[in-house]
């Protein structure tokens, strides 16, 4: 097996890893802004920072992917007529970009907070939002 598909193959089963992550982290985002107290718990501040780490190891597969790829000799022109070429190659990576910082001021939001508010909560909505849009399902699942 070459380096691209080491890489392809770790960023495919960090892909399921990061399902089960952020999953969890809705699950703890929601429970806590629902909750009776609104204080941001352990269970919350652990599934962020480990959310946020996944989002930035699979952003840095990623990103040597995409690289190792335009070094085939692949034209913009080409890519942005193609639209699972346009996914692939511009949308997914700039909504997975997006998805990171934001992930990462949600955790930096409920390290630093007490309580959460509905600012932190709409944040990291969001950022599971672009993450969900950019998700390749069908790639992932074989559909």
């Amino acid at each position: 097996m070459d380096f691209y598909g080491i890489l392809k193959n770790a960023h495919k089963g960090f892909g399921y890893l990061e399902l089960l992550l952020v999953a969890l982290f809705i699950i703890a985002l929601l429970a806590t802004m629902f909750g009776f107290s609104g204080k941001v718990n352990k269970f919350l501040k652990k599934t962020t920072l480990f959310t946020m780490i996944f989002f930035h190891v699979q952003f840095l597969l990623g990103i040597i992917m995409l690289v190792i790829n335009f070094t085939k000799g692949m034209d913009m022109g080409s890519v942005m007529k193609n639209a699972d070429l346009r996914f692939q190659y511009v949308e997914h990576p700039f909504s997975m970009l997006i998805a990171a910082v934001l992930m990462t001021i949600v955790n930096k939001k409920v390290k630093s907070n007490d309580t959460i508010s509905l600012g932190i909560t709409i944040m990291g909505l969001i950022a599971v939002g672009l993450f969900a849009f950019a998700f390749p399902w069908a790639k992932v699942f074989g559909a």
